[in-house]
């Protein structure tokens, strides 16, 4: 439980600093670079992270439920990821996608994680996607009361990429990852 709740803090934080207290993170960037500001932040979000993926692999066999997940949510769950992946994807070019949705990187991760919850249950991974939802929802909430919008010309070719990348992604996760990695088999 320690190594969990040590990844999700040594994620989250990070996180919700950087969104929520802009004048302090300002601050710390003018006096210490951007980019030591950035690569700290990337450093201690990605041992957050590698924390958490360890805890679930501790964690997946012993059978520790957090909830019982609603009987036949495996569609719902590719579905809601699928469409994460492309709005993960879209958040990366110059989509009518970015555009239009202003944060899609983090609509699909709350997707994503909201797919997932839908049909787990397990303890150790519940809570890597609860942590994951919680700060897609803060940026969300934070970028809308801000009114951070994009500002480019948009390109049919960035939507058509972001697609067939979130599409070939999430073939890769579902029929290499999980079974491969997770020893989750998603399909059949």
């Amino acid at each position: 439980m320690f190594l969990l709740a040590s990844g999700m803090a040594l994620f989250a934080l990070p996180h919700f600093f950087s969104s929520l207290m802009v004048g302090p993170r300002d601050r710390l960037m003018a006096r210490f670079g951007e980019g030591t500001y950035k690569g700290v932040y990337s450093a201690v979000t990605g041992i957050g992270f590698f924390l958490m993926v360890v805890a679930y692999f501790i964690g997946r066999d012993s059978g520790e439920m957090l909830y019982a997940p609603a009987a036949n949510m495996k569609h719902a769950t590719m579905g809601l990821a699928t469409l994460g992946i492309i709005l993960i994807s879209a958040g990366q070019g110059k989509s009518h996608i970015r555009l239009w949705l202003q944060n899609p990187f983090s609509i699909g991760i709350a997707l994503w994680a909201l797919g997932h919850l839908l049909s787990i249950g397990q303890f150790a991974a519940d809570w890597f996607w609860i942590t994951m939802l919680a700060v897609a929802l803060v940026d969300i909430a934070v970028s809308m009361a801000r009114s951070k919008r994009p500002e480019f010309q948009p390109l049919w070719r960035s939507d058509i990429i972001a697609v067939v990348v979130g599409l070939v992604i999430t073939a890769l996760l579902v029929l290499l990852f999980h079974p491969y990695v997770l020893g989750v088999n998603v399909v059949g």
